[in-house]
């Protein structure tokens, strides 16, 4: 059963205590931003672990503006559409409930436990002094009201300077970069964000994502050439491992330890490793059958 971390009450909670009875999972966005949409790819991946245990779901949005930009960013992520939460009937009140939340912040209403969720940050390097005298650096004042209006949006190499500065350490600053970039790569995200526990703050930067594209382009090429192997089913332990790792908290770093091992074990069919992967992808939605057919 899945148990997750009520930050409403401090103790671990069944997150469906009638694993059959139908479950509301309701998503609180306060904008649209990627700490936001981290909550949403919560609320889907609270989702897909109750219906992988047998217990049928029902996630509302509740979001007070830009709601339809937020369900379409949500969709690009590969998370399932959201109803409305002012469309809930009086009736389903009463069904089990689950919140998730940004934090710090308001708990809802009602009853049924809330689950937290840290930020999302931006990371780029500060600019050198150089760079502050010509307006771009923070708090240069360049355009009007002082702001970073001459920043671009994306990153540069975020390894040491070769400058005149190169001898002083660049510490990293946080900045708003805008969902579309974000996007770009929108399995590198979703990849990038399900890498860190959803108590903790997840730092993003070019390099992040950059790691995240390379990991989930070199899973995709070994799916697709465990999948011209016979198939073999999923071993029981793997699978064991698998499922207390996502029941416990949603632990989804310890979902990914899996299938790393999995990858590397010595003497697991290939054709194992195959059906290992598309089982996980089920709650993990990588697209990681994607190259299937494309080998030589």
């Amino acid at each position: 059963m899945l148990r997750i971390h009520d930050a409403r009450t401090g103790e671990s909670a069944a997150a469906a205590p009638a694993r059959r009875g139908l479950t509301r999972i309701g998503a609180h966005a306060s904008g649209l931003d990627p700490t936001a949409l981290r909550v949403l790819l919560t609320a889907d991946l609270l989702a897909r672990a109750l219906e992988l245990g047998g217990t049928p779901v029902w996630t509302i949005l509740s979001a007070p503006n830009r709601q339809a930009e937020l369900r379409t960013a949500a969709t690009t992520l590969s998370i399932r559409p959201f109803e409305d939460g002012r469309d809930v009937a009086s009736g389903l009140g009463e069904a089990q409930a689950i919140h998730v939340v940004a934090q710090p912040g308001a708990y809802p209403p009602g009853a049924g436990p809330v689950v937290a969720v840290a930020p999302v940050e931006w990371q780029q390097p500060e600019q050198p002094d150089s760079e502050v005298g010509r307006g771009t650096g923070a708090g240069a004042g360049a355009g009007p009201g002082g702001g970073d209006a001459t920043r671009p949006p994306w990153p540069g190499p975020t390894g040491p300077s070769s400058g005149p500065h190169s001898h002083r350490p660049h510490r990293p600053h946080h900045s708003p970069l805008p969902l579309a970039d974000l996007l770009t790569d929108p399995a590198a995200l979703r990849l990038a964000l399900l890498r860190v526990p959803r108590s903790e703050p997840v730092r993003l930067d070019g390099a992040v994502l950059a790691d995240a594209a390379g990991r989930l382009a070199h899973w995709r090429r070994a799916v697709a050439g465990w999948a011209r192997r016979p198939s073999r089913p999923v071993p029981d332990a793997v699978r064991t491992r698998l499922r207390a790792a996502w029941e416990d908290d949603l632990d989804l770093p310890a979902v990914l330890d899996v299938l790393r091992d999995v990858e590397n074990a010595p003497d697991l069919p290939d054709g194992a490793r195959f059906e290992t992967y598309a089982y996980a992808d089920r709650l993990l939605a990588l697209d990681l059958a994607r190259d299937l057919g494309t080998l030589a």
